[in-house]
């Protein structure tokens, strides 16, 4: 297995394929147009490849909030169904500590939907813990993906 952290629109791009495990019917042209809306703003991707085939994959990016500093924050957090239980997950967060402590961030943040109990357990058993409630507002529901 590679770690490789994806920095340019084609490296990212090129990994349609698994975010589509996430999100089955995002477009190309989504895709596209909010990876060119991200990349400007930090935002980077962190692949692992067995061979050739990308087998996890987890977008990141930092930030500054006022009351925590400088944060890393961890979005779109993809392990391919096939290869689940074979430490990719670890491997990813691995990687990711290691970059947010490199960058001086106090804290990694992500956010994981109330019912993925899954992940739940993964990030307790990584040491994340939850610190509050994240709100949200639909605004236009057929804008989601």
């Amino acid at each position: 297995m590679k770690t490789i952290e994806l920095t340019t629109f084609d490296e990212m791009f090129a990994q349609i394929e698994i975010i589509r495990h996430l999100y089955p019917n995002i477009s190309e042209e989504k895709y596209k147009s909010y990876l060119e809306a991200m990349i400007p703003n930090n935002y980077t991707q962190v692949a692992i490849f067995d061979c050739e085939e990308c087998v996890g994959l987890t977008g990141l990016w930092y930030g500054i909030k006022l009351w925590s500093g400088k944060y890393m924050e961890i979005d779109n957090f993809i392990v391919h169904p096939e290869h689940r239980s074979k430490g990719i997950g670890k491997l990813l967060t691995d990687f990711v500590n290691q970059k947010a402590t490199d960058l001086g961030c106090t804290m990694i943040v992500l956010d994981a939907f109330t019912g993925n109990f899954t992940a739940h357990r993964f990030y307790y058993n990584q040491g994340y813990n939850p610190r509050g409630f994240h709100f949200i507002k639909t605004l236009n529901e057929e804008g989601l993906t």
